[in-house]
């Protein structure tokens, strides 16, 4: 009786299956509920559409998700200054206040904008700082 390898069997960095999964695969749990429903969907679609109705929230909301569903990230484009210094974060948030103000994107998504400016500013200011930091040191050293 051959005894099975507990832990870690596969050596740091190969896979088991180094070709993965073959894509398009589907679980058997999905497969399992797309044979129960073969020939049935209609049947439950016209079943939820009449509970909803009804005034059923429950399949109204399970209808309006399956019609409109709620949306992704959307990858945002428009002109912003390049940034190099710190002070250039003035003319990124002006360009995406205008990109705001002319619809070309949502408020939400100036706000995340202006995150990733503030973030770049902060990495700026503390490379900044460690190379100020590092000057110092070899002045002392000297």
């Amino acid at each position: 009786m051959k005894q099975q390898v507990r832990g870690k069997p596969f050596p740091k960095g190969q896979s088991g299956n180094p070709s993965g999964r073959p894509a398009g695969s589907r679980n058997k749990t999905a497969l399992l509920v797309e044979a129960l429903m073969e020939g049935e969907s209609e049947a439950v679609s016209r079943v939820a559409i009449a509970k909803a109705l009804e005034g059923d929230m429950l399949a109204i909301r399970l209808i309006l998700d399956r019609i409109a569903p709620a949306r992704k990230e959307r990858s945002v484009t428009f002109t912003m200054p390049p940034m190099k210094a710190p002070e250039d974060a003035v003319a990124a948030m002006s360009a995406i206040l205008q990109a705001v103000a002319e619809g070309e994107v949502t408020p939400s998504e100036a706000s995340e904008l202006a995150k990733l400016v503030d973030t770049f500013v902060k990495v700026l200011e503390a490379n900044e700082l460690a190379q100020r930091l590092t000057a110092v040191e070899r002045q002392l050293a000297a």
